[in-house]
């Protein structure tokens, strides 16, 4: 698929997606997230691919919704939740299930659903200039993409409600002390840190998809639910080609050479 307001590019293993519409700060139009939606969907079923690294374009990472987009829905009688249903909220979900690893390599703000974008990733590594803002009560509305469920768990209920109803923006650092993020890196040094984390689990085990899914589970789980599906998993892991290669590398006092099979 051609795309014109996202770049996704691939490279031995490893898909690269940029939001690219810097001249907005990467803000999100209809057409943006119809064309995020349909390469997230190609991603999941792309065998070739065993991890993905996001960024953005320029010198802001999202800065939320485009409020200028013509294609936007206005008006008192407008269904904000419609876009949310057919278009956010697939992405989203769709990034969340996805059996591979995602990075968000964060330069610049990110707002809004942008933000959404950050949590939904697996990890996110910040460039020192980056900001964290939940915009939403700026406008008027409440915080989309999942950031109600993924706020108070990251950073906890007393923080999460702060940031939905202060709307105030969050600097790098603090994200990273409140847990927000994984890591904080000079910018200069933020797309080559991010780059190579990201290749280095595209290049990782089939375990990664399953320690994806069964942390995705654990939150609506008691104990002995989640020490089913620690069990479940292990014996699909224990069959695996990567596990053999695993244990004969460790033996072997050499680096393993994971297929992801």
């Amino acid at each position: 698929m051609t795309y014109t307001t996202i770049r996704c590019d691939h490279d031995d293993g490893l898909a690269t997606i940029t939001l690219n519409q810097p001249e907005k700060l990467n803000a999100v139009s209809r057409r943006m997230i119809s064309e995020l939606k349909a390469c997230w969907e190609a991603l999941a079923t792309d065998t070739s691919v065993r991890a993905v690294l996001l960024t953005g374009a320029g010198r802001g990472f999202c800065a939320g919704a485009d409020l200028s987009d013509p294609d936007r829905a206005q008006g008192a009688t407008a269904d904000s939740g419609a876009a949310l249903e057919h278009f956010f909220n697939p992405v989203i979900r769709t990034m969340r299930a996805l059996p591979k690893p995602i990075v968000a390599a964060v330069n610049g703000v990110a707002a809004g659903v942008g933000m959404s974008f950050v949590t939904a990733s697996d990890i996110a590594i910040a460039g020192r200039s980056a900001s964290f803002l939940q915009a939403f009560a700026r406008i008027g509305l409440l915080p989309d993409g999942g950031s109600t469920w993924f706020l108070p768990r990251l950073v906890g209920d007393a923080r999460a409600r702060a940031m939905a109803m202060l709307a105030q923006q969050i600097p790098a650092e603090k994200a990273l002390a409140w847990g927000l993020i994984w890591d904080v890196v000079d910018d200069a040094a933020l797309m080559e840190t991010a780059t190579t984390l990201a290749r280095r689990l595209a290049n990782g085990p089939l375990a990664l998809a399953s320690i994806k899914k069964a942390l995705n589970v654990a939150h609506g789980n008691d104990l002995s639910a989640q020490l089913d599906v620690e069990r479940d998993l292990q014996r699909e892991l224990g069959r695996s080609e990567d596990f053999k290669e695993g244990v004969a590398a460790f033996l072997a006092k050499r680096p393993a050479q994971f297929k992801g099979r």
